[in-house]
Parts: structure tokens; sequence; C-alpha cells
């Protein structure tokens, strides 16, 4: 029987629009032409838990969720913690490191006693996944609960050694949950709906810019190519997860989950690239390569996600990845060696979509 996303969960999304949003912001600090290093692992750091959270309740509904009043209390508690992690999101990591540990454990907590709670009322194997996960994924909240008695580099080496943990506690019991296989169709729905909250900050950043600047014939064309962009990006990906994905596939569905975190990865440093291309003091050549870096993640990581789920006709073959990853250079090249106006880059990467979706969903 299918299984229906539910009206909470789309609220529960809504406050995920405001933590995409902080966290994508952190790219945008930039000092002498290009972004630090240390600045882009920040980033990182905050996406990941940001993932996992989102992503552990989804799975839970997945398998357990039934709607009723209990669920809606509990999820509704998530959403208060939900805020305060999203609050900690800045630069400045440390002065909210506090704030950030309590939403970011709420949030686990919650969910490893939703499992425990669904382990009471299940049989057999259901019972047997959900008590695995109610159990193990406390081995890693209390690991990151180790990094408040901690001060400097150690905090962050604890805290995230835990969220390392709680993220292969699925895998390790991947055995326990092929017997409890996820509803496909949902869980492609679920993603989907946070592919559309990560394109929707592309959108963002073309509207913010605009608002700052006197219009004119480059601005014009600027946002007319990166709109036109990510409209292919959304129709390179809704057109292969609706026409050409197995959605009655009986898996654990971890090549879904875990291969998302790199495409939900590269579409928030590419929303980013999209805003650092008209920035006046970028340096041009890194943000070609950071701009062509995340399409090339997204690439790989799309590939990699879907080609087990693709309609076994419908695959493709390694002579296609081989295709787009020769003419994503190729593009690359030529806007590396002649200096280009941010429409054309963003153009050059509208040929690229345009070619990649009609291979793949053709």
């Amino acid at each position: 029987m299918p299984k229906k996303v539910t009206w909470l969960e789309l609220f529960f999304d809504l406050l995920f629009v405001g933590a995409i949003a902080s966290v994508t912001h952190v790219l945008l600090h930039i000092e002498h032409g290009v972004l630090e290093w240390s600045v882009f692992w920040k980033f990182v750091l905050m996406f990941v838990p940001l993932w996992w959270a989102w992503t552990g309740q989804t799975l839970f509904i997945n398998r357990y969720g039934n709607d009723l009043l209990p669920q809606r209390l509990l999820i509704a508690l998530e959403i208060m913690f939900v805020l305060l992690m999203i609050s900690s999101f800045n630069l400045n990591f440390d002065a909210t490191y506090i704030t950030f540990f309590i939403g970011y454990i709420g949030l686990r907590m919650i969910t490893a006693i939703q499992y425990l709670f669904a382990a009471k009322k299940e049989q057999a194997e259901r019972r047997g996944a959900a008590l695995f996960l109610g159990k193990y994924f406390w081995i890693g909240i209390l690991v990151s609960s180790i990094s408040l008695f901690l001060d400097s580099e150690w905090r962050y080496v604890v805290l995230y050694l835990g969220i390392a943990l709680d993220i292969v506690v699925p895998i390790i019991g991947r055995k326990k949950l092929r017997q409890v296989p996820i509803h496909t169709e949902h869980l492609l729905e679920r993603f989907g709906l946070f592919t559309i909250i990560l394109l929707g900050e592309s959108i963002v950043a073309v509207i913010s810019l605009l608002s700052e600047e006197v219009m004119n014939v480059s601005s014009i064309c600027y946002a007319a190519s990166a709109i036109i962009l990510v409209l292919l990006i959304w129709w390179q990906y809704f057109d292969n997860l609706e026409k050409k994905l197995d959605k009655e596939m009986k898996t654990a569905g971890q090549l879904i989950i875990y291969g998302h975190l790199f495409l939900f990865l590269s579409l928030s440093t590419t929303a980013a690239a999209i805003k650092m291309l008209v920035f006046p003091n970028i340096a041009y050549h890194f943000v070609i390569l950071f701009l062509f870096g995340s399409i090339l993640v997204y690439v790989l990581a799309f590939s990699a996600t879907f080609h087990l789920y693709r309609v076994p006709e419908e695959r493709l073959a390694w002579i296609h990845l081989g295709f787009f990853l020769a003419l994503l250079l190729l593009l690359f090249g030529i806007a590396w060696f002649v200096v280009l106006a941010p429409a054309i880059v963003l153009l050059l990467l509208c040929v690229f979509f345009l070619i990649f979706g009609w291979i793949t969903s053709k």
C-alpha cells in the first residue's frame, strides 16, 4: 500500500528552508577573492548533521509513521529543537555550540525514543529493526555528549565522531533493515521535496542579487541564465525521479539516503556559486572551479544514487557517464581559458544540463 506524505512532514520541511539558507550563507564569506578552506569545512560540519537530523526523522516516518497524536506531539517537540539548531548556524560556531548541541542531540534523542516505542507495538522483523535502531543510535548520542566536557578542537572531534557513529548504524544493521524495506515511493518523494528546498535557495540567491543592483542588460541576462539553469536541473532530476525509477523496489534505501547527502551538498554549493559569480572581488578562476566542481559532484552523486533504482531497461552504461564527464570537462576548459561573463558561464552549464537531462530522461 502506498505511503502518503503527511501535512506535518511538509510543515517539518518548512523549518529546514531557513536552515538551508543559514548554512549556505556561510559559503558567501569570501576573503581575498576566494573561499577559505576553513570556511568551507565549517559549512560541511553544519550541513551533515542538518541532513542527518532531517533524514533520521524521515526514515522513521517512512517505516513506522502513523500520523497519530503521540507522533504528532513528538514531531512538534522536534520542531523546537530544529529552531535551536538553525539559530546556531554562523561562522562563530564556538559561541553557539551549546545551542547547536541541544538542538541536534534533542532531535536524535526523540528519534531514538520513537524507535523504542515502535518496537513495543511491532512484531518479528519489524520489531527487531526498530529495537536495533532505537538501541544503537544512543551510542552516537552518548559519544557526542562527551564533547560538552571538552574544549577547543577536541570538542568538535568527539562531537562529529558521535555523529559519524550515528550515521553508520543503519549501514551496520543493513541485513535487519532489508527485512523491513523502505516505502521507496514515499522516500523518493521526501528526498525530492528536500531537493526543491535546495533549488529554491538558488532562486533566492538570484532574487537577492537583483534587489541589490540597478537593473541593466547584464543583470537581466545573468538572472535569466540562472533561472534557466535551475529549471534544467529541476527537469533533469524530477523527470528521472518520476519516470525512470522502479518505485516498487524493496531495499534498505541506503543508496537513496547516503547518495542524497552529496546531491544536497552539490546543490547547496551550486546555489552559493551562482551568487559568487557576480561578486565584484571574487577570483574568476576560483569561482569557475567551485561552480564546475559542484556540478561534477552532482553528476557523480546522481549517477551512483539512482543507477540501481532505474528500471533495468532504462539503466545507463559506463559510456554515458564517460560522455557526461567529458562534456563537462570541455565546458570547464572553455570557461577556464576564456574569461566569460557570468551569464555566459551559466549558459554553458545550461547546455550541459540540457544534454544531461535529455539523455538520462529520454
